[in-house]
């Protein structure tokens, strides 16, 4: 569920997985795994990620609620 939802958003952020990680400081397979939901990211991480993308956190979160 919150993988989809990065992964769109870095779609939509016209992103590779390299550009994001170079971007929010984490490792790429990193994630790969985020995106795969075998991992979950912190809020520090989770919140580095979106301001990489542009995105709001609870815009992020709220879709994922939504899909639920």
């Amino acid at each position: 569920m919150l993988g989809d939802e990065l992964r769109r958003a870095r779609e939509r952020a016209d992103m590779t997985q390299e550009a994001l990680s170079f971007e929010a400081g984490v490792d790429r397979t990193y994630i790969s795994q985020l995106e795969h939901d075998k991992k979950s990211p912190t809020v520090d991480v989770l919140f580095r990620l979106c301001d990489a993308m542009g995105v709001r956190a609870s815009q992020l979160i709220a879709r994922v609620e939504k899909s639920r």
